[in-house]
């Protein structure tokens, strides 16, 4: 019997299984046996397997943001207007066949966008070329999920099923849970709040599972079964995503303010190129940059070209390793003038954490 086959088995077997506390052992048992066997579907084994042409863009810039939706939802076009790149747009589905790389500079950040072939259902069990488009997806920093304003949630459902199954968590934290396997000693298991579904017998079944039979696990939030096969299966990756709910023209403005009223969703019309400043100022938000400004000795900063950091990397070292590598050999101090600083300007060492548009001078040792 193929993967397929099995996943299909199992998803059947836990759809007609009851919900109770007398179950909650056998459904744990078949969540850890699927997440087993989709990891095989991402890494097939043997490894290898590239991505295939077109799939191996390489990452440039500060950020990348993948497009993905189902076809002729306008990626296309959304792309090509805000890039200015020509990704061949038709009124048939599929005219995308590969990533098309674009780049835009927004608040002196270079960001590369990525229009990813349309993800059609039952992508993450290797139709169509799905599996190779979410490979792409899971190298992004943002996912920009594109829908038809006329059919949402459907859509939204539908490819919000297909990025899970492929270990893509959006607009989620990754869970708060202690795991160290260990030699001998067994199970032990301590949460710091009261848990609803896990228990020490859930958790033993799960870890047995994967053959896991002495291992420390600490709980520090009220976590469910699939958050700790999550944590045991440690290829889950947590990306934000934003909602395009593209072609606003089609509907009225009554509609129009309740679709404002949806988390991470920014309604636009690629094709009038309408409400493109809300998504851009959501994608920057979301991106989580800081932008450093250099300052040579005695000239004026140079605030056309930023270095730009991540908000958790953005320490004076992580600041002097994207300059160049060799300068933390020779550094001395450096003089920062802006918003982390209380004076301006302050001498501080290499492990001061900048902010966003801070001016940053060098000072090398003689």
């Amino acid at each position: 019997m193929g993967i397929l086959e099995k996943i299909s088995e199992i998803e059947a077997e836990m759809a007609r299984t009851q919900k109770n506390k007398a179950t909650m052992g056998h459904l744990g048992l078949l969540k850890a046996r699927l997440a087993k066997l989709k990891r095989e579907l991402i890494e097939p084994k043997g490894g290898g397997g590239g991505g295939g042409e077109g799939f191996d863009v390489a990452k440039t810039g500060d950020a990348r943001i993948g497009f993905v939706g189902f076809p002729s939802v306008g990626k296309s076009t959304l792309l090509s207007n805000l890039a200015g790149v020509y990704s061949e747009v038709a009124a048939y589905e599929f005219t995308t066949l590969t990533t098309v790389p674009g780049v835009i500079r927004y608040k002196g950040a270079k960001i590369q966008l990525l229009d990813l072939p349309g993800i059609i259902e039952g992508a993450k069990d290797g139709k169509g070329r799905g599996k190779q488009v979410i490979a792409v997806a899971r190298t992004c920093n943002i996912i920009f999920i594109v829908l038809d304003v006329l059919k949402p949630l459907q859509h939204k459902r539908l490819i919000e099923y297909e990025l899970e199954g492929f270990g893509i968590r959006l607009n989620r934290d990754p869970p708060n849970i202690g795991f160290k396997k260990k030699d001998k000693g067994g199970l032990n298991l301590t949460y710091t709040v009261a848990q609803s579904e896990l228990d020490h017998d859930l958790v033993k079944t799960i870890l047995a599972e994967y053959k896991i039979h002495n291992a420390d696990i600490t709980l520090r939030g009220d976590y469910t079964t699939e958050d700790l096969i999550d944590v045991i299966e440690g290829n889950r990756i947590f990306i934000p995503a934003i909602y395009l709910l593209n072609k606003i023209d089609q509907i009225s403005i009554e509609e129009l303010d309740i679709i404002y009223k949806v988390p991470h969703c920014v309604p636009i019309s690629a094709h009038h190129k309408w409400n493109f400043d809300d998504l851009l100022e959501m994608m920057w938000d979301y991106l989580k940059l800081c932008r450093i400004y250099t300052k040579p000795k005695g000239q004026l900063p140079d605030y056309t070209a930023p270095i730009v950091l991540k908000n958790d990397k953005s320490s004076v070292e992580d600041f002097c390793n994207k300059v160049h590598r060799t300068i933390l050999k020779e550094f001395k101090y450096a003089l920062v003038w802006g918003s982390s600083v209380k004076h301006q300007p302050q001498k501080v060492g290499k492990e001061h954490i900048l902010s966003d548009e801070d001016v940053v001078q060098i000072v090398k040792k003689i």
